[in-house]
């Protein structure tokens, strides 16, 4: 029975670690306060993987729409240049595009060569509440968009550009034009003070990658034989379309975390549900682009063009990047199926002015980025006046910049490889090796 009044003792020293840990549990931040860190960090994450394989999805969509003696060359410049964006991105570009308080011109210019730097290792639970998001998440987020921007320009000048000079471009567009002109509306600058809307990046992203396209091309000027003298077009088949489908639906995957993750949050219930939203409604205007597409080709030209039907896609997704929370889904359908009808009169308008873009780069990304950012006004609450202030200020920065970018890269060391080495072939020519090197010696 003595031993009967130890038993208090026992339990108090018993308890003793319990009541510890409980106390540090109630001074540590609870779910409510690291819930939404952590679930905004996973959609980063998520829907960077999901826009990284994009990359592959342009590299496929391109290697399909050239001449077989040209695709090494289009999968050189497409790792290539995502690697040179992501070094470029991590030196210069997401502190010059997120400035915070660290204007050098306010609302206009960020500051230079400020290198990113990561979270801690094992970032305490109570730091990581005093943010958003990882640093890391948000950073490679970032970047995989800067990417895409690149490989527009890619494909639209295929087949007669030199690798070197196209590289150094994209340093200069990855590095400095994408983040200073994507600082004036995602960094807090003067676009989104005025008001402009572009939740995606119809504009900040697809038709800063167009307009860039867009100099390029008329710089370098078009491919040897693509037009006659009397000005006809010459058709120019890709090589491969099994490969520019399959890159076409990598790219329509990728979409949903391009759109999907520019919720930029996902630590509530309507963050979640609103992310569901944005993928029903991208998958949809990118259908109806298809569709549309696949309708007009077949009244305008007697026969369905699955290039046009590709592309047609690809407009829908580009026209639904402004807003694709807002509209029903009956609206997305409408808003993609223009940017369908778009792309189909627009290939054939670039031919007129004797623009050669190979793989019908500017009307999905420009043209019909410029419909997506319009056509806002309809479910957000931007106006009109304020979205084509914010389309034209992107259009005359990024034109004329990439003007002067591309002439200065051809006076310095030439941008377009010569008449014998675009027949020969870019494979050859420039890097000394083929795709398919078994067609070649029969």
């Amino acid at each position: 029975m003595k031993n009967l009044k130890l038993i208090p003792v026992a339990a108090a020293l018993i308890a003793l670690p319990t009541l510890g840990l409980a106390q540090e549990t109630e001074a540590a931040p609870g779910f409510d306060e690291i819930g939404p860190y952590i679930m905004t960090t996973l959609l980063f994450l998520m829907a960077g993987f999901l826009v990284f394989f994009m990359a592959a999805g342009f590299a496929m969509l391109e290697g399909g729409l050239v001449r077989s003696k040209n695709v090494a060359m289009q999968m050189t410049k497409n790792i290539a240049l995502y690697s040179v964006a992501a070094i470029m991105y991590w030196l210069i570009g997401f502190n010059l595009m997120y400035p915070g308080d660290g204007w050098i011109m306010a609302g206009w210019v960020g500051p230079f060569f400020s290198q990113t730097v990561l979270d801690p290792v094992g970032i305490a639970a109570a730091d990581a509440a005093l943010d958003y998001a990882s640093i890391g998440s948000d950073f490679f987020f970032q970047l995989v968009f800067v990417a895409a921007t690149a490989s527009i320009v890619s494909g639209a000048l295929a087949e007669r550009i030199k690798l070197w000079p196209f590289l150094f471009f994209v340093v200069v567009l990855t590095g400095v034009m994408y983040p200073i002109s994507g600082s004036w509306q995602w960094g807090g600058g003067w676009l989104s003070e005025m008001g402009f809307s572009d939740f995606a990046g119809s504009t900040i992203v697809h038709s800063v990658g167009g307009w860039a396209a867009l100099a390029g091309a008329i710089v370098l000027g078009p491919r040897i034989g693509k037009y006659s003298a009397d000005g006809k077009v010459i058709p120019m088949p890709g090589s491969n379309l099994a490969l520019a489908t399959l890159g076409t639906f990598i790219l329509w995957l990728g979409w949903f975390g391009f759109n999907g993750g520019s919720q930029l949050a996902m630590g509530t219930v309507g963050d979640v549900s609103d992310v569901s939203r944005i993928f029903a409604n991208t998958n949809m205007a990118a259908a109806a682009g298809a569709v549309t597409a696949l309708i007009l080709t077949q009244i305008m030209y007697k026969k369905p063009d699955l290039t046009m039907v590709l592309n047609g896609a690809l407009a829908g997704l580009v026209s639904i990047t402004a807003e694709p929370l807002a509209p029903t889904l009956f609206g997305a359908l409408w808003i993609g199926a223009i940017g369908g009808v778009i792309v189909v009169f627009a290939v054939p308008m670039l031919d007129k002015f004797k623009i050669d873009d190979v793989v019908g780069a500017i009307p999905v990304h420009l043209c019909a980025g410029i419909w997506g950012t319009i056509a806002v006004i309809f479910y957000g609450e931007a106006s009109l006046g304020t979205q084509l202030t914010g389309i034209v200020a992107y259009g005359v920065f990024t034109f004329v910049v990439s003007l002067i970018v591309w002439f200065i890269l051809k006076a310095v060391m030439g941008i377009r490889v010569s008449e014998e080495d675009e027949i020969t072939g870019l494979d050859m020519a420039e890097l000394g090796m083929e795709a398919y090197p078994e067609f070649s010696k029969g």
